[in-house]
């Protein structure tokens, strides 16, 4: 009983956790138009005067309610994971041999992070949906550890689906100064890593290219 009743609770709090997502997204859509000073720009001109051709406070007010929403986004991802920890309590992590890459680059794995496998008792197939075919010196993602040639299997939220390009942007600028949680695979290996999205001497917040697959 109590393993089921955690599970529909974790299952409400993944389902909410969407609804934010969602709402974030439209607040970053509304604040990255074109003309629009972003989630992080200046709201004054060159000399220093607030700028006319903006909302200043209904962009102020989107910014404070993307950082109302970020805060019950890490809440409630908090929540889900010790959920999920009290689930696979018993259960070991699993990854099953992967296959060639030259016959399938599908791999099975265990991951007690993913909202498929939390619910079921079986591996999952994750398949990777991208791969790092451009990558800057000196980039953050350099820096974090990215390299050429590793194949996405989860970025943050995002996993194999639809609109992967405009899903991956608005991912890193929802994120913009904080840790994003990858699942990747390297040379043949399943592997996590951590990047944060910030502004560079070049352009874009990673400075890497995403190759969708």
């Amino acid at each position: 009983m109590v393993a089921t009743n955690l599970k529909s609770e974790t299952t409400a709090l993944m389902e909410k956790r969407a609804s934010i997502e969602a709402e974030m997204n439209a607040i970053i859509e509304s604040l990255c138009g074109p003309g629009d000073p972003g989630i992080s720009g200046d709201l004054v001109d060159r000399e220093g005067f607030p700028r006319s051709d903006i909302d200043i406070p209904a962009i102020r007010s989107q910014r404070a309610r993307l950082a109302a929403l970020r805060n019950d986004h890490k809440d409630i991802t908090d929540k889900i994971e010790k959920n999920l920890q009290v689930l696979h309590s018993v259960r070991v992590a699993k990854v099953a041999p992967l296959p060639s890459k030259d016959s399938d680059t599908s791999v099975y794995v265990h991951e007690s992070t993913s909202q498929d496998s939390s619910m079921g008792e079986e591996p999952i197939v994750r398949i990777p949906f991208a791969m790092i075919d451009e990558i800057a010196d000196d980039s953050p993602a350099a820096e974090d550890g990215l390299q050429l040639g590793d194949e996405i299997l989860k970025f943050g939220n995002v996993e194999i689906g639809g609109e992967l390009q405009s899903r991956l942007v608005l991912e890193a600028q929802s994120n913009q100064g904080h840790p994003i949680s990858m699942v990747l695979i390297r040379q043949g290996s399943v592997m996590n890593l951590s990047v944060t999205p910030r502004t560079w001497r070049g352009r874009g917040l990673l400075g890497c290219h995403f190759q969708i697959l």
